[in-house]
């Protein structure tokens, strides 16, 4: 399951910056409109990037946001599978793990 905390502190945060916050809100949204690909692959290649520096919340937040895209849960799973020999197998292995998480909540809520 998502990590509580994680959502807590992106919400302090939050509060205590919003400046901060506006400006890489807008850059994100200015990067996703900067050409053809459509939201679902936005998010599968942001995970592979989140999966790649280790980041288990990032990793959390690109699965719930490609699911909310249309991705997958086989999508999504194959996309990490697919970063074996870039990335590691036990790199590999923790992010499914930590996509998992969010895979299991959204089955439960859904």
């Amino acid at each position: 399951m998502e990590n509580k905390t994680e959502l807590e502190t992106y919400q302090r945060l939050r509060r205590q910056h919003p400046d901060y916050f506006d400006a890489v809100e807008a850059l994100g949204k200015a990067v996703r409109n900067a050409g053809p690909l459509e939201q679902q692959a936005i998010q599968l290649v942001q995970l592979g990037a989140a999966a790649a520096i280790r980041s288990e919340g990032a990793v959390h937040s690109h699965v719930r946001r490609a699911l909310e895209a249309g991705a997958s849960a086989e999508q999504i799973h194959h996309a990490l599978l697919s970063l074996t020999s870039t990335i590691g197998f036990p790199t590999v292995v923790a992010a499914l793990s930590w996509a998992d998480d969010v895979i299991g909540k959204a089955k439960l809520d859904g």
